[in-house]
């Protein structure tokens, strides 16, 4: 059993006793209740006599004495008829006391919760009373705490309406100072932008001024060179001496125009060839196969080296001269076999091979490895055949290209006639003039889309 059950029994049992008997509960009923004990006891003396009627007394032993008590016991019997009445008398007499008696504890009772009713009223009484007497002073403190929270909720809302204002007027301050920093951003930034475009405009103009005054320069001097070459032939004709069999070969076009402009600007040609320099410093004798417009002399020049140039076209050996560089018109194989062995220790050849018969190939370079000295440097240039993108663009762009010269070939006949210490050097990445290979795996790239040109380099042994 738990303990609340236990409690709850508990009071029930005081609750049953204090009903049968109201005068111990009495004391905190603030009633005096009568006493009710000696009318109990008196009725159960009663009870005891009645109960002693038709009863004999008991003597000692003894055979008088056993008379005797036979004879009482006689009489009470014969007498029974006289005392009955009398015996059913007291009876009622005392259930009629028993009434009585539990009618008094029934008034107990009723008189017990009318104490303690009066008890709660008298407590409640003086809780009012109490309260009654303390209402005075708790309404004053109460209208004082009502009067001093409302003061401070007045304070309260004024401080939040005065830091709302406050935030509101900085926010006002801050977004106006933005607004004026972005509107002076905007307005710094239009006028920069428009110096920008007036500079981009005018750079425009400027580059493009250049390149007309350019292409009138070129056209002027195309046409100056064609006049000296026609006077000169002229001149030799009228001579008698005979031309070049050179001139046997010209093409029916401008090829000195046709170079500008799918090879190069010379500016162009020449930031290529600053590769070549380190290999011909320190030499005496250079030989230019094909100088073209003489970029590679000028490089060679400048840095104090000394070089020839030899070409078939008049038109580039007259643009060579022009600028002061030496420069003659002659078949490569006549010159290089007029020439005495070992008498160069240089010799450049770019964007030459590619325009000979495949049969000729060897023999020029038997040629130039017998008229280099020892150690003497060969540089070829000449288009890519492992770059795909060489035969989609450049290659088959010049009619006189016979077919591309794959670099094991050319090593092999660099060996072949005894040039050694090889080296193969790719320029002219495709991915720079075609910028959507980029978007290839780079080592599929490298090996089918790597440099338009490559330049192959030894030494003689």
């Amino acid at each position: 059993m738990e303990s609340s059950e236990l409690i709850a029994l508990l009071h029930e049992v005081r609750d049953r006793v204090r009903a049968r008997n109201p005068e111990t509960a009495a004391g905190g009923s603030q009633v005096a209740l009568p006493d009710l004990m000696p009318l109990a006891h008196a009725r159960d003396s009663a009870l005891g006599k009645v109960a002693a009627i038709g009863t004999v007394n008991p003597r000692a032993g003894g055979v008088v004495n056993s008379l005797v008590q036979a004879w009482k016991r006689f009489v009470s019997r014969a007498l029974d008829w006289h005392v009955r009445e009398q015996v059913e008398f007291n009876r009622k007499t005392l259930t009629c006391i028993d009434a009585a008696l539990e009618a008094l504890n029934q008034n107990n009772r009723a008189l017990t919760e009318i104490g303690y009713q009066i008890a709660e009223q008298k407590i409640l009484g003086e809780e009012l009373k109490d309260i009654r007497n303390h209402w005075a002073s708790w309404r004053f403190e109460w209208e004082q705490k009502l009067q001093q929270n409302e003061i401070q909720f007045l304070r309260s809302v004024a401080d939040l309406q005065a830091g709302f204002q406050h935030r509101a007027t900085l926010m006002d301050a801050n977004y106006r100072d933005a607004m004026r920093g972005q509107h002076g951003e905007f307005t710094a930034a239009l006028e920069r932008f428009s110096l920008d475009i007036q500079k981009r405009l005018w750079a425009d103009l400027e580059r493009i001024r250049l390149e007309y005054e350019r292409l009138i320069y070129s056209e002027l001097r195309t046409i100056r060179q064609r006049a000296q070459i026609t006077g000169a032939q002229a001149s030799a004709q009228a001579g008698g001496e005979v031309a070049p069999a050179a001139n046997a070969s010209v093409l029916p076009f401008d090829y000195a125009r046709f170079a500008e402009r799918f090879r190069g600007s010379e500016e162009y040609v020449k930031a290529g060839q600053q590769f070549y320099l380190p290999y011909f410093e320190g030499c005496r004798n250079v030989l230019d196969i094909g100088c073209g417009r003489g970029e590679f002399l000028e490089m060679m020049q400048a840095a104090g080296i000394p070089a020839k140039g030899i070409d078939l076209s008049p038109e580039s050996v007259a643009t060579t001269r022009h600028k002061g560089l030496d420069a003659e018109i002659a078949d490569l194989f006549v010159y290089l076999e007029a020439l005495p062995e070992a008498s160069l220790d240089g010799i450049f050849c770019s964007q030459v091979v590619e325009h000979l018969p495949p049969d000729r190939l060897p023999e020029m370079i038997r040629l130039c490895a017998t008229r280099l000295q020892r150690n003497g440097i060969l540089a070829i240039e000449t288009p890519n055949p492992e770059c795909l993108a060489i035969f989609a663009t450049h290659f088959y762009l010049d009619p006189t290209h016979h077919r591309p010269v794959p670099h094991p070939l050319l090593a092999f006949y660099l060996e072949e006639f005894g040039v050694g210490n090889i080296e193969v050097r790719k320029l002219s990445p495709a991915v720079d003039s075609m910028p959507a290979l980029a978007s290839l795996p780079e080592e599929f790239r490298l090996a089918f889309f790597g440099g338009l040109d490559y330049a192959i380099l030894g030494r003689k042994l």
